[in-house]
């Protein structure tokens, strides 16, 4: 990638800015197992659950399609157990490694930067409550799943996102995650896809269409991407993190 080439940065959340996908997981696990007498598999959570919206999930996990009124207590119950989980961490509940520091930059340099998840929106104002993410981003570039289009791997949520902040899609950067994440940014022509993950999982990202970029951390950002002088970027970047490890190793 040449530098100076992209004008905006949209964050997945869950699995980018927040490593909780081992609480998701739990949660899921617990869900599932109640639902359907078995708790959810690894390749299962990876094939059908990261990334994906509540309503394909649960879908999948019922083994039939199901309807936005089944689904919302559904929804509540798995989603409530997510939060206690989260409470139950305390201190470890905090954004990722490089996340607060490439924020920070990002709003002083005055990048436009946006969140697009499929959390549902329950989910999205306890994050915001508890990780003070206005600091960062307003409200209006916050975006979540509420039904409107169909969940990633569908391209409507990066196209929202971008529409929102006002750079064309081929001139956004995308961070993501997931493999439905993934294909969801490069359906939507954006233009810097960055995969996020342990070291084990580079190759088969860096072989997903679209991908420019894989990392293991924040900390690792490609800055030569962003339209800006890389000599702006703090010297602080890098050295610290603000989150737990645990579950990015490698």
């Amino acid at each position: 990638m040449d530098e100076k080439q992209f004008d905006g940065v949209i964050f997945d959340f869950n699995g980018v800015l927040l490593w909780d996908n081992h609480l998701h997981e739990e949660a899921w696990r617990r869900t599932s197992a109640r639902l359907r007498g078995a708790p959810l598999s690894d390749e299962e959570m990876r094939r059908e659950v990261h990334g994906r919206v509540n309503l394909d999930i649960f879908a999948y996990v019922l083994g039939r399609a199901v309807g936005r009124e089944e689904m919302q207590p559904l929804m509540e119950e798995k989603e409530r157990t997510y939060r206690q989980l989260a409470l139950a961490s305390g201190a470890a509940y905090r954004l990722s490694p490089g996340a607060v520091e490439l924020l920070d930059y990002l709003a002083a340099a005055a990048i436009q930067r946006a969140i697009a998840t499929s959390s549902p929106g329950v989910n999205v104002t306890f994050f915001i409550e508890q990780l003070d993410l206005y600091h960062w981003f307003a409200p209006e570039h916050i975006i979540h799943d509420r039904g409107l289009y169909p969940g990633k791997p569908a391209p409507g949520i990066y196209l929202e996102a971008a529409e929102r902040l006002g750079p064309a899609p081929a001139r956004c950067i995308v961070v993501e995650d997931s493999i439905a994440g993934i294909a969801s940014a490069h359906a939507a022509g954006i233009g810097g896809i960055v995969a996020i993950g342990p070291t084990a999982e580079h190759a088969a990202l860096a072989a997903l269409p679209g991908v420019g970029a894989v990392i293991t951390d924040l900390r690792q950002f490609p800055w030569a991407w962003l339209s800006t002088a890389r000599a702006d970027v703090p010297a602080v970047l890098g050295e610290t993190g603000g989150g737990p490890v645990a579950h990015r190793e490698g």
